[in-house]
């Protein structure tokens, strides 16, 4: 029938690289099947030949810190790349059960279940981690892990890797499929292939120094840089200030608050954010579909940038809200989560779910804006403004209005805004450069090595 694919073979050939057994029709796909004919025609191994091991982490009870052990989660795992702007930790008395958890230099990740299973990352950070379960760590592979990654995230290895996935709601991969997986050999491009990731790797870290320069820019010229807030043991506040806020826990009333509206408005030049806002909304539940806008939920919004890759769409019509270029996201629910701010830099329009929050103003500059509500300065008033109990914290557009700003003299607005733009655009080129990876493969295993060589050539010549 017409749209329909169909993938025809022998009863003899249904258990190739099928430990499984599985007969159903998404394990043999026809993307899946033809990539693994493509991978036969010339050199390959089997992954199991090619890492010292494949291992499922250890599963503890998830109970996260401030500080203590950084963990790697499913969702840090993105598309060739781990992405660290939300960290967790669990607690630093949990080091020798999750001993065997720990990642070490060129191991790469696959994302074993969630909404995002079968995602690959190489670990080219020189830090401590550990892995949490939800991830398969390959051990200690023989060929450069910039290239296995890439391999397994191109349009000819992530076919491979998805048909591994089993159970409807919540997918999983095991070991023993992936220890089956085949993988195409080459010569120098795997070696090149990981040069261009270390070097998408570096323009990260260096864009995230440019992010931290630009808050030094604003605390420097607040003379605040080295501050430290006042926290004493006890403190008191009169009654008629707590009838008047409607707030009876002591949280509201920390002399650090009343510390940060003073030196606020010793500026001269403190406002009221919502005095300045046109827009000040909530998103709303958004009704999925297979076209439409990309929506932005608290898990795409982290500290000064907006994530805008493989995200679901939704339609547009009846959303109270639509983001556009320029506007100021903010995350309004969820421990860990709430608060978080980032300017959307993107050219493509885009919806708010309902834990987002969009600001817009021409009062101010937003990206300025966005920065000075991720300072401590910002986030202190949040921490002020927050409601609910632990179990589901919110943080209201009534309540984001009452946050006061400083409006800053626009050389400073504008050497925060500088920075924070070069820091995208130099993680646009990181984030090409992983691209050009993959595409790399992609070629190689169609044309072959040369052709795949000659593009990354064309690819660093235009970065």
């Amino acid at each position: 029938m017409k749209g329909l694919e169909a993938s025809i073979l022998r009863l003899s050939a249904v258990g190739d690289l099928n430990p499984g057994l599985r007969f159903d029709a998404e394990f043999f796909s026809r993307p899946a099947m033809m990539a693994l004919k493509e991978i036969r025609r010339a050199r390959h191994d089997p992954l199991r030949d090619l890492c010292k091991k494949i291992q499922h982490p250890i599963e503890v009870v998830r109970e996260y810190e401030d500080e203590g052990l950084l963990t790697v989660m499913a969702k840090n795992v993105r598309s060739n790349r781990a992405e660290m702007s939300d960290p967790r930790f669990m607690p630093s008395q949990l080091r020798s059960v999750v001993a065997r958890n720990k990642l070490n230099r060129n191991d790469v990740l696959v994302t074993r279940t969630g909404a995002n299973f079968g995602q690959a990352s190489p670990w080219k950070q020189d830090f401590e981690a550990f892995a949490c379960a939800d991830i398969l760590v390959l051990r200690e592979p023989s060929i450069p892990s910039g290239y296995l990654s890439s391999f397994l995230e191109c349009a000819k290895g992530k076919p491979l890797v998805l048909r591994g996935g089993y159970g409807a709601g919540q997918p999983h991969i095991a070991p023993p499929y992936l220890a089956d997986m085949l993988i195409p050999r080459f010569g120098a491009l795997e070696g090149r292939v990981d040069a261009v990731i270390d070097r998408s790797v570096q323009m990260e870290v260096e864009a995230a120094s440019t992010v931290q320069a630009a808050e030094q820019v604003l605390l420097a010229a607040l003379g605040l840089a080295n501050w430290t807030p006042p926290e004493p043991l006890a403190y008191t506040a009169r009654a008629c200030e707590v009838f008047a806020s409607g707030r009876f826990d002591a949280q509201y009333f920390r002399p650090l608050f009343a510390e940060v509206a003073d030196r606020l408005q010793a500026t001269g030049g403190s406002v009221e954010l919502g005095t300045i806002l046109s827009v000040n909304a909530r998103g709303r539940q958004p009704q999925y579909d297979e076209t439409g806008l990309p929506v932005i939920n608290s898990k795409h919004v982290r500290t000064h940038h907006v994530i805008l890759e493989d995200n679901r769409t939704a339609t547009e019509s009846g959303s109270p809200v639509i983001i556009e270029t320029g506007d100021v996201l903010l995350n309004g629910t969820g421990v860990g989560t709430i608060g978080r701010t980032a300017p959307y830099l993107h050219q493509k329009r885009a919806l708010p779910d309902n834990h987002v929050t969009v600001l817009r103003t021409d009062a101010i500059d937003p990206v300025y804006l966005s920065v000075f509500l991720n300072s401590p300065l910002g986030q202190w008033q949040i921490e002020r403004h927050i409601k609910g109990s632990s179990g589901q914290i919110e943080l209201y557009p009534t309540d984001i209005a009452r946050i006061m700003i400083w409006d800053a003299p626009d050389t400073v607005q504008q050497s925060v805004r500088a920075a924070i733009l070069s820091a995208f655009d130099e993680e646009r080129r990181a984030n090409e450069l992983l691209e050009a990876a993959k595409r790399a493969v992609e070629i190689a295993i169609e044309d072959g090595e040369p052709a795949a060589m000659a593009y990354l050539d064309q690819v660093e010549r235009a970065t």
